[in-house]
């Protein structure tokens, strides 16, 4: 678009280019959005959209946005945009060319004409029209006398391209009255699913189609989009109202089958409460192992057999907690600040107490994880919360300790932070060195698994503590099937 352009015409451009897909359809042509590049009446165009159709070939191959016309360039262009009126007629090329035929129609937007649309094809390549094409073209030319009159596109139509139908897959004419005056053989198709075996001729209320759209375009004169349903079939339908000086003289109707689209839905829906039940069921049997591990606990008379214990229940949760989200998600990645606060949980309530108050801090955020990433690094979170717990404040503490968890994406990076007020680690401190459990589990899963570094470093004076500083490569997009 023209960076000059006044945001209401780009946005009724931008409209225009979103519903155009049926122009193209009908016409059995290419669509050329040209826009004035220097603003006033002498200058050349600038191609900003290019639309080719489904119902037969597209004239040109290689992609026309941003090619350019000199003014004069496209006489019939600078005839439509100065006169405001459709111009139809042709276009020579190379002689050794195809012959190139072109509709120019003025893209009006009030009472300001801020585009021309250009219809183009080559009449050596296209057969004969029959009746389909010849209701086909007679439609196209009512539009393009609508977008010359500023009323197509319609002000607020909204409405999502992925879910329009095409006009391959059926159309049907309708007259003021919403009487059937033509249906392509699609469209005879697509509602013979429905059980409506005549339609030509018929009024749409006489066929026993609930069609609710059709009666609120005639009413507000705008288009509407509606699902219909009998038995397994369904069948979307899009009515567009057209209008000749404001006034309705009829309306274009869109018929997709969406069955295939409906069924593949529910059978994605079942798959993904399938693997939620899944979850759940691996959770419930992870917080029954926790169960049954911290009984046994209680029946070890060693303490550092019952520390260990102790130490694999906590791991073993922040496992569970990342099924018990994954058990509430549809998608495989899942937002790591979800598993991160419940994690806090796990080891305030074990840590925690009157005597002994434990604060953690939660700031940043990397985002949404996959699960074989969010996994480990939960388990990761866990060890370095209870190794800044157990070795930065030691058994005792009077005054509140506080744990700092720092989450931030930097260049393609996750970084994660685990900063205590403890005692910090001693000056000749090794992480290479370090031969506790939790210290060799954070390596394994940090650089082996997620191919990621750790350091572990005191806070510089007058501060004392501990920093454990994570950094992991960003992974990539999952998808969700």
């Amino acid at each position: 678009m023209c960076p000059r352009m006044p945001l209401a015409h780009r946005a009724h451009l931008e409209r225009l280019m979103r519903t155009w897909a049926p122009l193209a359809d009908i016409s059995f042509a290419d669509l050329l959005l040209c826009v004035p590049h220097k603003g006033g009446d002498t200058s050349g165009y600038v191609v900003v959209g290019h639309m080719r159709p489904s119902t037969s070939r597209a004239l040109h191959r290689t992609e026309m946005v941003g090619a350019e016309f000199p003014r004069g360039s496209r006489p019939l262009i600078d005839l439509a945009r100065v006169s405001g009126q459709v111009i139809d007629g042709g276009r020579i090329g190379d002689p050794l060319a195809p012959r190139i035929r072109t509709l120019s129609v003025p893209v009006r937007y009030k009472d300001k004409v801020i585009a021309v649309l250009s219809r183009e094809f080559s009449p050596d390549e296209q057969r004969e029209p029959g009746e389909l094409e010849m209701n086909y073209f007679f439609t196209f030319r009512r539009l393009a006398q609508m977008i010359s009159e500023g009323t197509y596109p319609f002000p607020g139509d909204d409405l999502d391209i992925e879910v329009l139908p095409r006009v391959s897959d059926g159309l049907l004419l309708v007259d003021a009255s919403a009487r059937v005056r033509f249906a392509s053989p699609n469209a005879v198709s697509v509602l013979s699913r429905l059980g409506v075996r005549r339609v030509e001729g018929e009024r749409l209320s006489s066929t026993g189609l609930p069609t609710k759209a059709v009666r609120l375009s005639f009413a507000d004169r705008q288009p509407h989009l509606e699902e219909l349903s009998r038995g397994d079939s369904h069948v979307v339908l899009w009515c567009m109202p057209l209008l000749e000086t404001g006034e309705l003289t009829g309306a274009v109707v869109l018929l997709r089958d969406i069955t295939e689209l409906r069924r593949r839905d529910r059978l994605l829906m079942s798959k993904d409460a399938r693997i939620a039940e899944i979850h759940h069921r691996v959770k419930n049997n992870l917080q029954t192992i926790s169960s049954l591990l911290r009984l046994q606990g209680r029946r070890v008379v060693n303490e550092e057999a019952r520390t260990a214990i102790e130490e694999s229940v906590r791991r073993i949760r922040s496992i569970a907690v990342v099924h018990e989200i994954l058990s509430q998600e549809v998608a495989n990645d899942v937002p790591f600040t979800d598993i991160a606060r419940p994690l806090v949980r796990v080891v305030e309530e074990g840590f925690s107490s009157t005597e002994q108050p434990l604060r953690f801090t939660i700031a940043g955020d990397v985002g949404t994880l996959p699960t074989d990433v969010a996994t480990p690094l939960a388990v990761v979170l866990t060890e370095l919360m209870q190794n800044a717990v157990e070795h930065g404040f030691g058994g005792q503490r009077q005054n509140e300790a506080t744990v700092a968890i720092e989450f931030e994406n930097v260049a393609g990076e996750l970084h994660v932070s685990v900063v205590d007020d403890g005692v910090g680690v001693p000056e000749d401190f090794d992480i290479d060195q370090a031969s506790g459990l939790g210290l060799t589990i954070v390596r394994s899963l940090i650089e082996a698994d997620l191919g990621g570094s750790i350091t572990v470093e005191a806070l510089p004076a007058p501060r004392s503590g501990t920093a454990v500083r994570l950094v992991v490569p960003q992974p990539g997009p999952t998808s969700s099937g």
